[in-house]
């Protein structure tokens, strides 16, 4: 006997899908000063301004992989595909922090080889294009901000502007110093920094990426008082079988197979039984999609070994 409770806001939609033109002008952002970005880099001889305009280039790849994932999220489910295309969110997070990893480790490589040897460095252009970067970086920031606490998509693509914008900073301060004091090392200092600031972005994406990936349970789930809220419910004498995921971002599951009181089943009481259970966990666990399969205590013995 099963009983789904939902929250969903829509069939087939996902969080990420109301953010969709949001994501639309952070592209057109990210890339016009992606370009400026290159040939200012070009131009000034600044590794630390080409880094981050290979991170304005992740940025841009990564919104685009955002884009299609949203579009092919909303796809409704089939028979083959019963949860629909929402998972392909979540690989598109984890190819964003791949991405984000690969443009770290470019970074940090570059830089120690130009330790002990900088290039000449034409500061003013650096100066500028890396303001031109913060002023755009700080804007697409503000337009991403809402939604980046409600989908995994959606934050990767805020936190790699936000890295951005950290790393247009650190530019900016590598130029100044070059203006005023001709120390030209600050170019790989700031190219260290913008490393630094990367590397540890991508790994807490994808971290939480593969989470989903793995089918952990949600990190914000204590499984421990899901079971004991079960067990709680009138009639349950135990619970077992217990299983939560995540979905996609903002869609958590869960499946239990829970052992009933003999009269209340036979009462045929097993729907408020349900009910119980469905309101329970959705109202303190915000759970979105909860399976029950009710069954009797001598039932368990035709369980196979391998459940729990």
């Amino acid at each position: 006997m099963g009983h789904d409770h939902s929250h969903a806001p829509a069939p087939g939609a996902t969080v990420s899908a109301g953010y969709r033109r949001r994501l639309m002008l952070v592209l057109a952002i990210t890339v016009t000063v992606l370009v400026i970005q290159i040939i200012g880099a070009l131009i000034s001889g600044s590794l630390a301004l080409l880094a981050d305009a290979g991170h304005m280039a992740t940025d841009s790849l990564g919104v685009v992989l955002a884009l299609v994932a949203v579009t092919l999220a909303q796809r409704a489910a089939s028979t083959r595909r019963t949860f629909g295309w929402q998972r392909v969110e979540v690989l598109a997070a984890l190819g964003n922090s791949l991405l984000l990893l690969g443009i770290g480790i470019y970074i940090v490589v570059q830089a120690i080889q130009r330790i002990g040897d900088p290039p000449e460095i034409r500061s003013g252009v650096m100066l500028a294009a890396a303001v031109l970067g913060l002023v755009a970086n700080l804007a697409s920031l503000a337009i991403l901000r809402a939604g980046q606490d409600k989908s995994l998509n959606m934050r990767g693509a805020y936190l790699e502007v936000l890295g951005d914008a950290l790393g247009s900073f650190a530019v900016i301060v590598a130029a100044i110093l070059i203006i005023t004091t001709g120390w030209t090392g600050a170019d790989i200092v700031a190219s260290l920094v913008v490393g630094a600031l990367v590397l540890p972005r991508a790994w807490s994406l994808l971290r939480d990426a593969l989470d989903v990936l793995l089918e952990n349970a949600p990190r914000d789930v204590d499984m421990t008082q899901v079971r004991q809220h079960i067990l709680n419910t009138q009639d349950v004498l135990d619970v077992h079988d217990l299983h939560a995921w995540t979905i996609t971002s903002g869609s958590k599951a869960l499946s239990a197979h829970v052992v009933v009181e003999e009269a209340a089943l036979a009462d045929g009481h097993g729907g408020r039984v349900l009910d119980s259970l469905g309101e329970c966990l959705g109202e303190h666990f915000d759970m979105e999609h909860c399976t029950f399969q009710l069954e009797s205590a001598t039932h368990r013995a035709h369980e196979a070994p391998v459940h729990d």
